[in-house]
């Protein structure tokens, strides 16, 4: 059984800082960090996150800043989700939450190891505690590290480990034994704290065990440190707070062999009629799904398709039935219907790198030269005209025309770069443009109608993929931050330019933008040779082979990710350690780490992302830098090798961290630990072991990563979220097929049209469409069925195995 849980959330701060930004824990690893917002005391990111989670995670943190660039950041405060408030209620967290003070006692991290036996002889009963070691420990000393001890409680008794200075990774091996005292059984309590010379010793968490555990099943193995026992204390708003949305997403998971019916009943969905089709699976669902659900549905269905090789006759069958039922032109694909969903997120999907290559160039331009473009005179700022030129005296004019020659210099590339890219267009989205120009060509014939059937593709391309792209870039991975106010007013204006450019001037001099006429001459020229573009697009020959699973979203070759990062200088063993870090160009594919000195660089060096063993962060003491990432690679049963890597900012090391655990995702053998320091000085900085050859002291974090376009497909996972979609609509199923056809229990207006459909259908098609239906309840059942017997058999699991694991 395999179980995926997914966490995407939008954090819309608002603080009482200066310069504020958040950062986002899963216990103790940072995820993502927002980009400060300077000189603000309600600031908005509007940041958006997907984070792909182990099954064992507790907790999730945000931690609002206050960012100052000479000394240390000041923590303004912090809200700390559970996994039961999480999940508490099934839509997640959508609502204002106060900030909390941070308390040093409560902010605890890490993991111990204890052997507990509860021992009997001529003196009465008998405790031992081995205290074996911990790891990940929180520090508490300025140089990052801890001076950590145990104390052991067990009723009126205690005892004390020794001192292990200036690590986060213990090794004590000590064994502790206290003697029952006469009264009521007690509980056994661990603390570990952290030693000063000077002052009080600061606390480092916490475990405990009641009477009954102790007596039943001794605790045996590693354990999470807890803060004490309070209740997080609310400032009251005193401190500010935050806006969050959060969705948790979990699922079990079944093996493969229990989805192939389903799988069975997809495939077959879209190789029928998709006009009379009222009783496959997809037909339900485009029925049934409503809302955000729907843009995740579609994700999914798309992602399985393409697995299957069959994303063309998918998109086929969808775009078929929306055409069908479309009258009037102008409004075909304007809603966000389940196609037109479906082929957006397809083109997301498959179309990414082609998205870059594209746009890039330019993107990147907009952002280094920070031009000041406008042309709405209601929101022109005559004061930076001087920064256009020092020439006349500054006018609406003046800047009208400064700008208009900044954006077409901007739009000129675009539409080169767009229109000279018919070679560079994936395949497959090629095939579903051309079966899209068809479908719509058949359905509307008539010469008034000659343009929709390139709307309806530009719709898609220029509307819903290269203008929000170029409108959000780092939704579309193609900035690491986003833009500025000023740089972001020039996307917009450059957005509303290319969906013009699509909508064919179809709108042009109407509505509210009369001030974007003096574009109006270029867009005209540029519309002739996009249409020019769309023909070629569709003028490809071939078929999407069926039956070719797909294990990846890109080729192995594919660039996935790619960029400056500064690499530590290997050196010949027994020589001093010196921390040199040089600068280096890194591609990383499915199949490949490459590095050179450049990117124009001939030479290259590769490490084969097969033998990835681990990826993981590096302790800021290890090097005194931070940003530190290693790259553990083992070739067969040779001995392993660490690359360490420097990047420049928390996002870019957790970037590339996610695109690293992705890509090495399949390798087997993979590491349960590793050292998060260095090996300096004959030892490990981070556990103080004097053996090169150790067992890593810190456990990894494979199952952390960041959720893109470049994820690979997971078939046994999206075909999970279909069946839990088609259980919402299994009682309305039942009821429109099996008990009266004429009832029509949806309030929605496709399950009307659904139902009236079917008043009118012939018996036969009737007798059919019952058939369907009843054959996909079946394999609901089944599969309902299969999920409570692996729930049955994990509470057993869990009420024979140990107890505290």
């Amino acid at each position: 059984m395999e179980m995926e849980t997914l966490l995407g959330f939008t954090p819309w701060p608002r603080s009482g800082s200066s310069d504020p930004y958040c950062i986002v824990k899963v216990d103790d690893e940072v995820v993502a960090r927002t980009a400060t917002v300077w000189r603000s005391l309600s600031p908005f990111w509007g940041e958006e996150y997907t984070v792909h989670l182990p099954l064992d995670f507790h907790h999730l943190a945000f931690y609002v800043l206050d960012e100052d660039t000479v000394g240390h950041d000041d923590i303004i405060g912090k809200i700390s989700l559970s996994r039961e408030a999480i999940t508490a209620d099934p839509r997640g967290i959508d609502s204002w939450i106060n900030l909390s003070r941070v308390d040093p006692d409560a902010e605890v991290q890490g993991e111990i190891c204890l052997d507990v036996q509860m021992l009997e002889d001529t003196r009465g009963r008998c405790l031992r505690c081995h205290v074996l070691q911990a790891r990940d420990l929180a520090p508490r000393d300025i140089t990052g590290t801890s001076d950590p001890f145990a104390r052991v409680f067990w009723g009126s008794q205690s005892l004390e480990t020794s001192t292990i200075k200036k690590t986060r990774f213990p090794h004590w091996d000590e064994v502790l034994e206290l003697r029952e005292m006469p009264g009521a059984p007690a509980p056994l309590r661990v603390e570990l704290w952290d030693w000063d010379m000077v002052g009080k010793n600061d606390f480092l968490g916490m475990v405990e065990f009641p009477p009954q555990v102790l007596q039943q099943n001794a605790p045996s193995g590693w354990f999470r440190l807890l803060p004490f026992p309070r209740a997080e204390e609310d400032s009251g708003g005193t401190l500010g707070a935050l806006r969050l949305k959060v969705r948790l997403s979990e699922d079990r998971i079944l093996p493969s062999g229990y989805y192939q019916p389903l799988m069975e009943l997809l495939m077959a969905s879209v190789l029928e009629p998709a006009e009379e089709d009222a009783a496959s699976p997809l037909a339900v669902l485009e029925e049934l799904t409503l809302g955000d659900c729907r843009q995740d549905l579609a994700t999914k269905l798309v992602k399985l398709f393409l697995g299957k090789g069959l994303a063309g006759p998918f998109l086929d069958y969808l775009t078929r039935r929306e055409v069908m039922r479309t009258t009037d032109p102008n409004t075909l694909f304007r809603s966000n219907s389940l196609a037109s969903k479906a082929m957006e997120q397809f083109m997301k999907l498959v179309g990414m790198p082609y998205l870059h290559e594209v746009l890039k160039p330019v993107i990147t331009r907009v952002f280094e030269e920070k031009k000041y473009m406008e042309l709405d005179p209601c929101k022109m700022d005559l004061g930076r005209t001087r920064r256009i030129s020092f020439k006349g005296t500054p006018s609406e004019e003046h800047v009208r025309d400064a700008s208009l020659g900044l954006l077409t210099g901007y739009l000129g590339p675009i539409v080169d770069a767009i229109v000279g890219s018919v070679g560079r267009c994936p395949p497959a989205m090629r095939l579903a443009f051309k079966q899209l120009h068809q479908c719509v060509e058949k359905r509307f014939p008539q010469a008034e109608h000659e343009d929709v059937k390139y709307l309806a593709i530009s719709g898609f391309l220029f509307l819903r993929f290269f203008a929000p792209a170029i409108l959000t870039p780092k939704l579309f991975d193609l900035r690491d931050q986003h833009a500025d106010p000023q740089t972001s007013r020039s996307l917009l204006l450059l957005a509303k330019a290319v969906q013009s450019i699509g909508n064919l001037g179809q709108q042009l001099g109407q509505g509210k933008e009369l001030w974007m006429a003096p574009l109006h001459p270029f867009l005209l020229q540029s519309i002739s040779r996009v249409r020019h573009f769309l023909d070629q697009l569709v003028d490809v020959d071939g078929e999407e082979e069926a039956g070719s699973p797909a294990r990846a979203l890109v080729a192995p070759s594919v660039i996935v990710r790619e960029g400056y990062l500064l690499k530590r200088k290997e050196e010949p063993a027994g020589l001093a350690t010196r921390f040199a870090f040089k600068k280096r160009y890194f591609w990383l594919s499915g199949e490949t780490l490459s590095y050179s000195k450049s990117p124009e660089w001939q030479m290259r060096s590769s490490i084969p992302v097969s033998h990835i063993r681990a990826v993981e962060r590096v302790d800021e003491g290890a090097f005194q830098l931070p940003h530190v990432m290693q790259v553990v690679t083992q070739a067969g049963a040779g001995a392993p090798h660490t690359t360490y890597l420097q990047c420049k900012n928390v996002n870019e090391l957790n970037q590339w961290l996610s695109a690293l655990r992705k890509a090495s995702a399949p390798n087997p053998d993979k590491l349960a630990a590793c050292h998060p320091g260095a090996f300096r000085s004959s030892r490990w900085t981070c556990c103080l072991r004097a053996e090169r050859s150790a067992a890593g002291c810190s456990r990894t974090h494979s199952a952390v990563t960041l959720g893109d376009w470049s994820d690979p497909l997971d078939p046994d996972a999206e075909i999970q979220m279909v069946y839990r979609q088609l259980l919402l609509g299994r009682d309305q199923l039942r009821i429109k097929f099996q008990e009266d056809p004429s009832i029509d229990s949806s309030p929605e207006a496709d399950t009307e049209k659904g139902s009236r459909a079917m008043e009118g259908a012939c018996p036969d098609a009737l007798a059919q469409q019952r058939a369907a239906a009843a054959r996909l309840l079946e394999v609901l059942a089944d599969l309902d069925r299969a999920h409570e017997e692996f729930q049955q058999r994990e509470q057993q699991k869990v009420a024979l195995g140990p107890l505290g694991h």
